[in-house]
């Protein structure tokens, strides 16, 4: 049973995101029942918040449904119990490698390094830009279930 955890930021925009397409990705695939889905930050800005607002409307916008969720941080603790740990930019990546001091098992990617068109996912935070942001997320969770 693959078990995948989005990393961003503040875990309120792109990893609560990525977490709700993954899941509704897998639940029209049929394969709800084999894979274990979470989200978390690299920060402790937003721990116990809900999805932004932006993420919530452009989820409702195309018919995805919100997971239930609220933001939390990564513990180094948790390697362990995830074999992806999928970040959406390079300052996440930072982030994860102070935290968990390492991936000796590889299990961290960028989400994008999943597609033809590797880059960052861009923090609809600053951005404003909740569609890029979606098409990214999307483009990411469709190839990482196609691999896996």
């Amino acid at each position: 049973m693959p078990r995948i955890l989005f990393i961003c930021h503040g875990n309120i925009c792109r990893s609560t995101m990525a977490e709700s397409v993954m899941t509704e990705l897998v639940r029209r695939a049929g394969r709800s029942g084999e894979f274990t889905i979470d989200s978390a930050a690299t920060s402790f800005e937003e721990i116990g918040n809900p999805p932004h607002r932006g993420t919530v409307a452009k989820l409702r916008e195309v018919g995805i449904p919100v997971v239930p969720h609220r933001a939390r941080r990564i513990e180094a603790s948790e390697y362990g119990d995830w074999d992806r740990i999928v970040y959406m930019d390079r300052e996440n990546r930072r982030g994860l490698e102070r935290i968990l001091g390492g991936d000796p098992a590889g299990k961290v990617s960028r989400l994008l390094d999943w597609t033809d068109s590797p880059r960052d996912v861009a923090d609809p935070w600053y951005t404003g830009d909740f569609d890029a942001t979606y098409r990214d997320v999307l483009a990411g969770c469709t190839a990482l279930l196609e691999q896996l």
